[in-house]
């Protein structure tokens, strides 16, 4: 039984909202990890990127068949071909956060470097921007996506701030090195993350004016 274009395209939408909130939670529970030093978070987080991974497969096959099959129009050709960036974009962000997990794990091994307090603060910054680009893109509102776009500034910044301080520990004492490096990649998965949210911002202001601003931002 053919399934119909329009049936076709909600399962896109079910299903780049569902690898959304998985990515949300990896993120969440990769940054506990390190917080709460919770290897168990940090295991599970590794464990569920293979859920994420058989979801992006899914959502190209699903846009692969809307291409080849039906030949869309205009608003559908967009959204389809801004879903399947996206997709490709949530992925890495899953990855990433597997990346954060993995720190977590040599992280928890040793005694703290320092009190926690810029990374949660890069990190709420980051978990906020790939909230509202999800949401942006459920609600089809371009202006939410640019204010999405807007705080990319601020995390490059921070992180910069975070690898300086980091830096410094290193310097004072070669003990410090191992533990400041894990952190400081740990900040840089963060601006990452960050970087691909304001990705999924540019394509949703594609997918509703039609209008690229990826090297013309504002």
């Amino acid at each position: 039984m053919q399934i119909s274009f329009d049936e076709e395209l909600a399962t896109l939408k079910e299903k780049i909202l569902l690898m959304g909130s998985k990515v949300e939670e990896s993120i969440r529970l990769a940054l506990k990890s390190i917080v709460d030093r919770d290897s168990r978070l940090a295991k599970k987080v590794i464990q569920s990127d293979r859920d994420i991974n058989d979801i992006e497969i899914e959502i190209d096959e699903i846009c692969h068949r809307l291409l080849a099959l039906h030949q869309p129009m205009a608003g559908d050709m967009r959204f389809i071909t801004s879903a399947m960036k996206i997709n490709s974009d949530l992925e890495r962000q899953g990855d990433l956060a597997v990346n954060m997990a993995e720190r977590a794990l040599t992280l928890n091994e040793v005694a703290p470097l320092k009190p926690f307090i810029d990374i949660p603060r890069l990190a709420g910054i980051t978990q906020e921007m790939v909230k509202v680009s999800l949401d942006s893109l459920v609600n089809r509102d371009s202006k939410m996506a640019r204010s999405v776009c807007e705080r990319d500034d601020e995390v490059d910044n921070l992180n910069d701030q975070i690898i300086r301080e980091l830096i410094s520990y290193m310097l004072e004492d070669r003990a410090n090195i191992k533990r400041a490096l894990d952190l400081i990649l740990v900040s840089r998965y963060l601006e990452r993350i960050a970087d691909h949210a304001t990705n999924v911002a540019e394509d949703v202001i594609y997918m509703v004016e039609g209008k690229d601003i990826r090297h013309s931002r504002g």
